[in-house]
């Protein structure tokens, strides 16, 4: 396994599920740590989304969070979950997979994406192609990734077509014949998740402890290295159960979680 793999690999390892945590980040039946913030999935979408930002990528991607970040803000996983799906089916919102672990997805409005890819597009010899997929594939069919068979017979896509899509960036390999929904350009953004994520765990890990107050950490200067900012990455690392959330006298400790 050569750097990078391991670096996502170790960045995306699954904490195990405590029992008996109480007021544990991944108990479902703890009360909210950002009360107020956001009564349903996509509340909570529309203030990560906020978070996000555009400047720094020029605003040619759409805002993108990750699906774990809601679960910092609505406890209950389950409903969560419900919601989103509900939210796919609708086709308010894409899921898309970024190479990371099997239940990994990031989120981002559908109109956002259709809006950045057809201006990224515009011009480009395969606008045409982006263009037929967007009026087509995206309005209906909520899949997260598609087959050759798929694009072919029921969206009467070319081999040439396909290949254009690939190259927009809209496409990319999942296996022989068939595709992951991408969003064109969202290197960038992975590379500053991955490295932003890495920073704050290693600012609680330096810590005494490895334990910090919630209220104190979102007080501390942003390190410049942190590209997508303080707030999305304490989301992150709540929602990914990467810290534990204690309940004391003076607010919520954030605990290094050992895994």
């Amino acid at each position: 396994m050569n750097r990078k793999r391991c670096l996502i690999s170790d960045t995306f390892k699954a904490k195990k599920r405590k029992t008996n945590l109480g007021n544990g980040c991944d108990s479902d039946a703890s009360p909210a740590l950002f009360p107020g913030v956001a009564q349903d999935a996509r509340g909570a979408l529309r203030y990560l989304c906020s978070l996000f930002p555009r400047k720094l990528f020029n605003d040619s991607l759409p805002p993108m969070v990750f699906k774990h970040q809601v679960y910092s803000l609505i406890r209950d996983k389950t409903t969560v979950d419900r919601q989103l799906n509900e939210l796919k089916d609708r086709g308010e919102i894409r899921l898309f997979q970024h190479g990371f672990s099997a239940d990994t997805f990031s989120v981002v409005f559908t109109e956002d994406y259709r809006v950045r890819v057809l201006a990224g597009s515009a011009g480009k010899e395969y606008s045409l192609a982006v263009q037929k997929f967007l009026e087509s594939v995206l309005t209906s069919c909520p899949d997260l990734s598609f087959s050759k068979e798929k694009m072919m017979q029921e969206f009467s896509f070319q081999d040439k077509q396909i290949t254009e899509l690939v190259n927009a960036g809209v496409l990319t390999v999942r296996d022989a014949g068939s595709w992951w929904l991408a969003v064109p350009g969202a290197g960038r953004f992975v590379k500053h998740f991955l490295h932003g994520r890495k920073t704050l765990l290693g600012m609680i890990r330096k810590t005494k402890y490895k334990e910090v107050m919630l209220s104190d950490l979102q007080g501390r200067k942003v390190p410049t290295s942190m590209k997508l900012g303080l707030e999305y990455h304490i989301h992150d690392i709540i929602g990914a159960e990467l810290v534990d959330c204690v309940k004391t006298s003076s607010g919520t400790l954030l605990r290094f979680a050992d895994t």
